[in-house]
């Protein structure tokens, strides 16, 4: 991959140092706090490297957030157990104690942001969730197309449920959402919306 200016290679291990000294300082600092010199010293980098990719404060953000989401998934990635509840409980992996903090000292850190404007909100969300939310969209309507689920379940909307409720309890209640938690959120919600009958 090159840079936009067609200039020499960009070096990908550098955007790395970059976006994690970015979610080091949001967990430290806050977003009205964080600023780009301090992100370029930790880092290694250059200022004008980081404007170069990332021109405004909040795009280095939502670049550093969207990181924690993972790459877009590929439904030849994700797990198949032959039904939806098997493929979810093999997509929930538990999360380490260094994690679950990461991801509730993010939130805190970007709570001036996410109020700033609805789209920036919508973004953040988007960069946090929108991996996991697609994930399970692809598992769902594989489970459609196999004809566990039935032609014209809303599968777009489902997929939205378990991820909302992870990015509520992390932004509101302050706490991560264990596997258990998701699984029965599943039971309760999520096959029943589908019209997918829950283990007896």
């Amino acid at each position: 991959m090159t840079t936009s200016t067609g200039g020499r290679p960009r070096d990908a291990g550098r955007d790395v140092a970059i976006l994690e000294a970015t979610l080091d300082l949001l967990t430290e600092v806050g977003y009205d706090d964080l600023t780009t010199a301090e992100v370029a010293r930790r880092a290694g980098a250059g200022k004008a490297t980081i404007y170069r990719r990332w021109p405004s404060k909040a795009e280095l953000v939502l670049a550093a957030v969207g990181r924690m989401g993972g790459d877009p998934p590929r439904l030849a990635d994700l797990p198949d157990t032959g039904t939806l509840r098997g493929d979810l409980a093999a997509l929930f992996r538990p999360q380490t104690p260094a994690d679950d903090e990461r991801s509730l000292g993010v939130m805190r850190g970007l709570t001036s942001l996410l109020s700033q404007s609805p789209e920036l909100a919508e973004a953040a969300s988007n960069a946090m969730v929108g991996p996991f939310v697609e994930s399970q969209r692809l598992l769902m309507q594989r489970a459609v197309d196999r004809g566990e689920v039935p032609d014209g379940a809303d599968v777009a909307t489902v997929a939205r449920v378990t991820p909302a409720m992870t990015a509520f309890r992390l932004a509101v209640e302050r706490r991560p959402v264990d596997v258990d938690e998701l699984m029965h959120l599943v039971d309760v919600v999520v096959l029943p919306a589908l019209r997918v009958a829950p283990p007896g």
